[in-house]
């Protein structure tokens, strides 16, 4: 049913009005008293749940950075039955983000573009938000993920982060760094050690007992991958989250054309998915068992997420597939892994 509702009627939205309107839905489930009657259609047997980062995750799977900008969703994603909710990426600087259109559907590879350029209304308002979420009864796991503002110079990025952390460590059950986003100008030459060593120490020391992780780029090179694995360990991080968009624009079915109109920004979605597996099982060979891995990027089917966490992913994130499998996506993961365990148990 959905399929035919976007071939028909949300491939013909601009892809950003058409998140808007799955939003309102979303928003909806709990403010007319609906989540409880989602959850018993969509939640993960108890089976499927995951100790991690000292936190107890209903499932494996989760809703990754960029699809709730500013946590507004987090009820209603939770009711949809993903386990984790990351919102963001949040800046301490309220910011509109690039000028539109700024997201880009590329249907024959099952992916997106996005140049949104961290759009929020800033940590302070969603501090206030993300209050209210944590005092919900029910509600999944809320990860926050924070970035430099467009208007910081890099120079002065680790001030920024500061003050992103000191509003957001307190409403988040775990804490994330972004410097792997394509969007904001300097960002992702926070990834080289030299630059990200006294960042991500600075904002362990705000963030206290709060788990805190680095989200990765998937366009380092290996050695890169394994030095900032090496670094996470040594600064006694809680885990890493591999990965974010891709530059590249290699081995799209898409016509080159509307490839060039999209232009220029991340690249999500099934293209990513090989890159996405080798960054984890690399991650994976490089840093303790009990250290947290988030493998996101590519991720699809109840197959797609088992693989990630065969491969060592302790937990997996999905945004793109949102999209293309619409509401009941969680929902299918979530069955589906259920129904590989029973098979694996049975054979």
């Amino acid at each position: 049913m959905y399929s035919t509702l976007f071939r028909l009627v949300l491939a013909k939205l601009d892809p950003e009005r058409a998140h808007h309107l799955a939003f309102v839905v979303i928003r909806a489930l709990p403010a007319l008293g609906l989540s409880g009657l989602a959850r018993r259609f969509t939640a993960a047997d108890p089976s499927l749940a995951v100790d991690a980062l000292g936190l107890r995750f209903e499932s494996p799977f989760g809703v990754a950075a960029g699809f709730d900008k500013d946590g507004e969703g987090v009820l209603g994603l939770g009711a949809l039955g993903f386990g984790h909710v990351e919102v963001g990426t949040i800046t301490a600087i309220p910011q509109p983000g690039n000028d539109k259109p700024r997201l880009f559907r590329l249907i024959p590879d099952r992916a997106v573009i996005n140049r949104m350029g961290f759009n929020n209304r800033g940590a302070g308002v969603a501090a206030d938000r993300l209050l209210r979420v944590l005092r919900s009864r029910r509600r999944p796991v809320l990860g926050v993920n924070i970035g430099k503002s467009r208007v910081v110079a890099v120079e002065d990025a680790t001030a920024d982060y500061l003050t992103s952390a000191r509003a957001l460590a307190p409403v988040a059950d775990y804490l994330v760094v972004n410097v792997s986003s394509p969007n904001t100008p300097g960002l992702r030459g926070l990834q080289e050690l030299d630059l990200l060593a006294p960042l991500l120490t600075a904002v362990k020391e705000v963030a206290g007992e709060k788990p805190l992780l680095v989200k990765i780029a998937p366009d380092l090179t290996d050695a890169q991958v394994q030095r900032i694995a090496e670094l996470v360990v040594r600064l006694g991080l809680a885990g890493i989250i591999a990965t974010n968009t891709t530059i590249s624009r290699e081995g799209l079915r898409t016509d080159p054309a509307r490839v060039e109109a999209a232009g220029a920004g991340g690249l999500s979605g099934a293209p990513l998915a090989a890159r996405s597996l080798e960054v984890l099982k690399l991650i994976r060979a490089t840093v303790p068992p009990e250290l947290c891995v988030i493998s996101v990027g590519g991720v699809e089917t109840a197959e797609d997420v088992q693989e990630r966490l065969d491969a060592g992913a302790t937990l997996v994130q999905g945004y793109t597939a949102f999209l293309y499998r619409g509401p009941l996506w969680a929902r299918q993961i979530n069955r589906g892994l259920l129904r590989l365990r029973r098979a694996l148990v049975e054979a």
